[in-house]
């Protein structure tokens, strides 16, 4: 069995990576259609459109080049990469849109960000070249 340490994970913006990332979560769904009629005992559903969705954590920093890219509205090519972004690794890609920026500080903290983005098409699951 293999285990893979979070730390690891790289998020980038195009060939930009994004500094300071503490996390990011990544959440590809399927929606449904009822498909039952009359007689039927059970429920039936029929597999319907996939999105993809999620979100990316970090310090906040106004001079990174990948933070900066992360503009609302915006559509970006987006890159996961839950094991690091070395040749072969996991890669998930897909042009994705950001559709929020939150920041927050706390007197004993860091300032932080979170950054929600949503796919925009086709997510691929491949390997890092």
């Amino acid at each position: 069995m293999s285990c893979y340490v979070g730390k690891e994970g790289v998020v980038k913006i195009g060939s930009d990576a994004v500094g300071e990332v503490t996390n990011f979560s990544l959440e590809v769904t399927a929606e449904t259609i009822e498909c039952t009629a009359m007689g039927d005992t059970y429920r039936g559903y029929e597999s319907s459109f996939i999105n993809w969705s999620g979100s990316v954590d970090v310090h906040w920093d106004p001079d990174d080049t990948g933070q900066t890219a992360l503009v609302i509205g915006s559509k970006v090519q987006l890159a996961l990469y839950p094991e690091g972004d070395e040749a072969g690794d996991t890669e998930y890609a897909g042009q994705a849109i950001v559709t929020s920026f939150t920041r927050s500080a706390a007197f004993d903290g860091l300032v932080e960000a979170s950054i929600a983005f949503q796919g925009d098409g086709e997510l691929t699951t491949g390997s890092a070249a």
